[in-house]
This record gives structure tokens, sequence and C-alpha cells, in this order.
């Protein structure tokens, strides 16, 4: 069955942060607007990723109106726990402005985002399947999906904002021959575990022969960790014993409380971007645009990046009829796309190649130590690491 096509002026199809951000930043703005999500309301609340929000992010939540209702989670300390060999060693960062950056998980800033998108009467429709994406270089694309009774509906708009992730329908629309990917694979992975254990620290990396750890807290009572591990690898390799045994031979102390592990996933660490980011009146924004290693903490900072230049060019072409911030949209996004890809890269080799040495040599390593101290000795470097780390640097 098929119902009659509905107007929108921007359909979103993804409700992951870049999506949810986007459609409070029009929503505010009097802008209509449809975010499109194929999996349940449940789901998407309770899918448990890392976050922080970098002091720019938070920013940017307290221009739109929105930092009270969305923001939530613990601030930024100017410090970092650091264990190199097994040994404790902080790290203080001397940025002139610590911020206003928070860590946050993932799933509470969609949580709120969505509470927000929602409370104000945004149209938000779960379950939403087989999306299709068509005239995409027309005057009005129309997406098509299929709703919850199994009936057909079409959507036309103006401009389609494609936030559903690296493997979404949004990304492959585009013909291969329109768009270039650049990547660099980093010849590990990392085995993630989510366990519902009290952590020692807020946060903790460990530099190690083995590998590097990392370990971050999740609420009082449970913990997010980390271990470098082979490409080749599956979790079945790692039974909860192993896990927790090598977790604490990289800390070198005893991890706090072994509770039950709920989950384990193995993630391949990899820079993504692609070129443009856009495609007639299709927009790329977050994962479906670029994707930057789990060690810089930026992944969800530059979907929100990305959700406020879109939202602010197309207040612009809707308001004062001027398309050229869309038209400028890709070149604009990429800019900070790279710098911050750039900081991604530096960060990730410097954690890991100071450790293992089984990557990339025993002179790499050396390279990543002397890279280390000077952050430690160094009044420039320390002070650009923590204006890159909390959001401050362009």
């Amino acid at each position: 069955m098929s119902l009659r096509d509905e107007n929108t002026t921007v359909v979103i199809v993804g409700s992951g942060v870049a999506g949810l951000a986007l459609g409070n930043f029009l929503l505010r703005s009097g802008i209509d607007c449809v975010i499109l999500e194929r999996r349940s309301r449940a789901y998407v609340e309770r899918r448990q990723r890392a976050g922080v929000i970098d002091t720019r992010a938070a920013r940017m939540f307290r221009e739109w109106g929105l930092e009270e209702r969305v923001v939530g989670g613990e601030p930024f300390e100017p410090v970092m726990n650091f264990r190199i060999d097994g040994r404790t060693r902080p790290f203080r960062f001397l940025a002139d402005d610590n911020g206003d950056g928070r860590f946050c998980p993932q799933q509470v800033l969609v949580r709120n985002l969505i509470d927000a998108f929602v409370g104000d009467g945004g149209d938000l429709r779960f379950e939403a399947e087989d999306v299709t994406l068509e005239n995409l270089r027309g005057e009005r694309p129309l997406v098509r999906y299929r709703d919850t009774t199994g009936a057909t509906r079409a959507l036309t708009c103006e401009v389609v904002a494609g936030c559903d992730g690296d493997r979404g329908v949004s990304r492959a629309s585009i013909p291969a021959d329109s768009i270039t990917r650049y990547s660099r694979e980093y010849g590990y992975a990392w085995l993630t575990v989510l366990a519902e254990a009290a952590p020692n620290h807020q946060s903790m990396m460990a530099i190690h022969s083995r590998g590097f750890a990392g370990q971050f807290a999740r609420g009082p009572h449970a913990s997010r960790f980390y271990l470098q591990c082979p490409l080749e690898g599956s979790t079945q390799d790692w039974p909860d014993e192993r896990v927790w045994g090598e977790l604490e031979a990289r800390f070198g102390e005893p991890v706090a409380a072994r509770g039950p592990i709920v989950s384990k996933q193995m993630v391949p660490l990899r820079s993504v971007v692609f070129d443009p980011m856009s495609y007639g009146n299709l927009y790329l924004l977050g994962d479906a645009a670029h994707i930057v290693p789990p060690m810089s903490a930026k992944g969800m900072n530059l979907a929100l990046h990305d959700a406020d230049v879109l939202a602010k060019a197309v207040l612009s072409k809707v308001k004062d009829n001027d398309p050229t911030p869309l038209e400028e949209y890709s070149a604009t996004c990429l800019r900070h796309v790279w710098n911050y890809q750039a900081f991604a890269a530096w960060f990730t080799d410097l954690m890991h190649d100071s450790g293992d040495a089984s990557y990339r040599g025993v002179f790499q390593q050396q390279i990543a130590r002397a890279e280390l101290e000077r952050l430690y000795a160094s009044t420039t470097a320390n002070r650009l690491f923590g204006e890159f780390l909390v959001g401050l640097n362009e």
C-alpha cells in the first residue's frame, strides 16, 4: 500500500548525534524537518557508546539555546591519568581555558536530544524501513520508506541530510564516480569491553609493551575498557579471565572490581574521509562522511560540527534566499575534518607506538617516546595538545 506524498523542507536520515542535533537546530529555527530512524526508540536510547563533548560543541549548544537541556556528564579535568610501563604518571595539560568540555556517553546525549526534539513537537519516525533516496540532483528530492504498518510513504523536500552512519543508505546513494574515499588503516584493533565494574578512576590510559589499554567510567558502577589487539583476533579469543588479567598486566595495578562483562566488540582502528560531503541536495554528516579513531574522542564532536554548519546553511537559504553556505558546506566541513584527523592520527600513533613495538618497530617506538616526553617537558607542546584535546584550537 502506498500513501499520499508529504512535503517538508529537510528530511534527516538517521537519529544519531548528528541527525538529532540537526533536527533540534532546525526546529528551533522554525524550519520543517522529519527525522527517519530504522531502529526503535528503545534501541537507539540504549545503544552504548563512549562520548566526549568538547568545548566547541558545548558552546555550540549554548548558542542554540540547548545547553541546559541536552549537555550532561562529568566536566573535564585538566589532567590525564597515564600508566606508563606500569607506573602512574599523571599528565596535566596547560590550556589557557580548560573549557566547558564534558565526559558524556553518547546514549545520554542522544536521549536528551530525543527528549528535546519530541518535547518541542518535532517529527521523529522510528522503525522506518527500506529508505530510498531519489532525485537527489533535482530541485525536490524524494525519500521513500516503509512505516510500522507496512505502508510505503514518500517525503518530498529541499534537502536530505544523510546521518545514517558508515553503512547507511545515504552515502550508498551517491554514484561511486562522484565521491572519493581517503583512508588509513592503523594495523590493529581495540577490544572494547563494557563491564558492571566500579572504575578505579574517571579515566585512565596505559602505555605498555603488551599494547595500549584504557578505562573510562560509565557512572559509579560501570566501566568501559579498551585493549589494543591484533586485527586477526576475535572476541572468542578473549574469555573474561583473559580480559581482566590483561588489563591488570597493562595497568600495573588491580582492577577495582571484576563485575559481569556485558558486551565485547572488536573495533579495527581507521581514519576515513569522504570528499565531497555532498551530492546534489544530499549532505553527509557524521560517520556517513568521516571516521576518526576512538583514541581522539573527536567523532561525536565532528558530527556536531557538521550539524551546526548544515543547520546554518539551510537557515541561510530558507530565510535569506542565500544558497552560498549550502554550496560551500562540504568545503567548510572538510577543513575542520582534516584538522581533527591530523590530531587523531598523531595522538593514536603516539599512544600505541610508544608502547607496543611489534607494529612499527623499535625505532618508531623511540620516536613516540621522545614525543611523549616533549609533552611533559615543553610548555608550548603541552599547551597545544591541551587546546586540541578540549576543543579550543581551530
